[in-house]
């Protein structure tokens, strides 16, 4: 049985054709496999486990319904999504895995990461994501009520977008020296992230020896997944919504 790997689906409650199309796909693709694999940003936004938005909630219920089905759900905390915690993990039967981990896919260690942290160009945004991840910053922000923090939470995704419109391209992909590291710190030779919304295979030697980074798709206009059965990895598109 095949597993599945996803990044980056952005769900969010303006975009509900992209909810339709995950919730399809774990109803058609999901429920055949072995395991499914979600590597950050499942949720445009996530304030805090007491958020009880109905479109998030139909996302929980679909991964609750696919563990109940035998599938194990793993997730990555995003960029995005990193305050997820224990009562999501209760809604949506998913395990929260930490980031970066090392999976067993086939017998062969595989780096799962979200990615950002190889982005190590991106000087103001890694010393944002030092101070958002803090567990003091977390308990502060969290202790605010709900209404005040998806206030917030669109202002500091507004900023981001503005970042990112004036940012240089290059350094919002990853850094060659910052991918090599994680390959020599972890030991393996196969690597496996999104968050630069850029899918694609990239070859590559470590020390003489060969690896392999694949960087897995946005769901933004079109969704994506990565299937990984017998030791073959292979990236699919699902149809675009009508």
């Amino acid at each position: 049985m095949a597993r599945l790997l996803v990044s980056d689906v952005h769900l969010d409650a303006a975009a509900p054709e992209a909810t339709e199309q995950f919730l399809d796909f774990l109803a058609r693709q999901a429920r055949e496999a072995e395991a499914l694999y979600i590597l950050g940003d499942l949720f445009e936004a996530w304030v805090g486990d007491d958020d009880q938005d109905p479109e998030k909630e139909r996302v929980c219920l679909g991964l609750r319904a696919l563990t109940q089905r035998g599938v194990a759900c793993f997730a990555l905390h995003g960029n995005r999504d990193f305050l997820l915690g224990k009562g999501f993990g209760e809604r949506s039967g998913c395990r929260l895995l930490g980031d970066p981990v090392i999976a067993e896919l086939d017998g062969e260690p595989v780096l799962l990461t979200h990615g950002d942290t190889l982005c190590t160009d991106d000087h103001s945004y890694q010393e944002l994501r030092s101070a958002v991840r803090s567990p003091d910053w977390q308990r502060r922000f969290l202790a605010l009520p709900l209404g005040v923090r998806e206030t917030l939470s669109r202002e500091a995704r507004a900023g981001s977008a503005r970042h990112i419109a004036r940012a240089v391209p290059y350094i919002m992909d990853v850094n060659e020296g910052a991918v090599a590291a994680a390959f020599r710190a972890a030991r393996v030779r196969r690597m496996i992230h999104g968050h630069t919304h850029r899918p694609g295979v990239h070859e590559m030697r470590i020390d003489g020896a060969p690896a392999e980074r694949i960087v897995l798709g946005a769901w933004y206009e079109q969704g994506s997944y990565l299937t990984c059965e017998q030791g073959k990895y292979e990236l699919h598109a699902l149809p675009r919504p009508a």
